[in-house]
């Protein structure tokens, strides 16, 4: 099968990667998504590169980046060569606005023509442009882990794929197809890290947007008692009293979240609201897939990932999650313990090889 792989990321993250490498704007389509590929932010290319491991064609797009796609959009075809004249501005330059990215996003699917179009920027792609795309793939598929009721844009998908346990008698309720594959973690990022030098006492890496009410006020109640480290999105959006902003210690992308996950002693997980009472955020892999303790809010199928006690720690009240970190930070032996075994789990059982076996599996069953 012939995947094409549509992501969004964040805006910020894009200004800081493209500030971190200068000039980079101004190259070649593929040396651009080679820098953006390696920055390990998001799943950028964990899909893909496991997917060819299984024997399927696999690209990548990132959608929103608009250096990246005026670059493809310059390498292929004459038409979009007077549109959009390369290097003469900056990379965010609305040189391409919102239709010229459309259009060249269908000429990408025209392109590629893939069988599968698996997108997981679902909110950023309206039904417009979904049905001007279908004739030219086999299956349109999303990713989501969150409700999205515009009914128009989700009947536009032959399948929806979500993380989220609970979503599936939601989209089934919209009458939208729908099948559950978890998130993982990538080995390949071991690979990429330094040595670990446990230096964080307790991390907590996440954003603060409105989905994630019950977090901020988790953290509040930490953050005002506790030796913890935050770093995430949205920090601005915290009342300027928050304890959170005296322990805040900036955004995390990529490598640089991989890493300080690593140095963590312990590293503290809390779903979004949405989430309900399953496990199923991508910290749960990456946190364990580092080497660190990770302490995690209790979930009813938390259980069925991880041995409890034995690979992860669970709390179910701010004031457990204090007594974990307190009792864990003391305990080297019993935390090492804890997280090696976390560590050997998710190398096992929760790597994106194995999704993707499980995505294949369950895309092959609508096509």
């Amino acid at each position: 099968m012939r995947f094409l792989i549509l992501n969004a990321d964040y805006q910020e993250f894009l200004s800081a990667l493209y500030a971190q490498h200068e000039g980079i704007a101004s190259r070649c389509y593929e040396e651009q998504l080679r820098i953006r590929t390696e920055s390990l932010f998001g799943d950028g290319g964990f899909y893909s590169t496991n997917l060819k491991k299984l024997g399927h064609e696999a690209y990548d797009l990132f959608i929103n980046n608009v250096s990246l796609q005026r670059a493809w959009a310059w390498e292929h075809g004459s038409g979009w060569q007077f549109r959009l004249r390369r290097g003469v501005v900056p990379w965010l330059s609305r040189v391409c606005n919102s239709t010229d990215l459309d259009e060249i996003l269908l000429a990408q699917v025209k392109y590629y023509k893939p069988d599968i179009l698996f997108n997981h920027a679902v909110q950023s792609i309206d039904s417009s442009l979904l049905r001007a795309m279908k004739p030219h793939v086999r299956l349109l598929v999303g990713q989501i882990a969150s409700p999205f009721s515009n009914t128009e844009w989700m009947a536009q998908y032959d399948l929806v794929v979500t993380s989220s346990p609970n979503l599936l008698s939601y989209f089934k309720n919209l009458g939208v197809t729908c099948e559950f594959v978890h998130l993982g973690f990538e080995p390949d990022v071991l690979h990429r890290l330094r040595p670990r030098k446990p230096e964080v006492p307790v991390s907590f890496i996440g954003s603060f947007f409105p989905d994630h009410k019950t977090r901020t006020a988790f953290l509040e109640f930490l953050c005002a008692d506790c030796e913890i480290n935050v770093w995430g999105n949205a920090i601005k959006s915290l009342p300027a009293e928050s304890a959170i902003r005296s322990k805040y210690r900036g955004h995390a992308w990529g490598i640089n979240m991989y890493e300080i996950l690593r140095n963590s002693k312990i590293t503290l997980n809390h779903h979004t609201d949405i989430a309900g009472n399953y496990a199923s955020n991508m910290r749960l892999y990456e946190g364990t897939g580092v080497g660190s303790l990770l302490v995690s809010d209790w979930k009813e199928n938390l259980a069925e990932l991880f041995d409890i006690g034995t690979e992860v720690v669970a709390y179910r009240s701010p004031e457990e999650c204090k007594e974990l970190i307190q009792y864990y930070l003391y305990h080297d032996a019993e935390r090492e313990a804890i997280a090696s075994a976390g560590q050997r789990r998710t190398l096992t059982d929760h790597t994106y090889y194995c999704r993707m076996k499980d995505l294949t599996a369950a895309v092959s069953k609508h096509l």
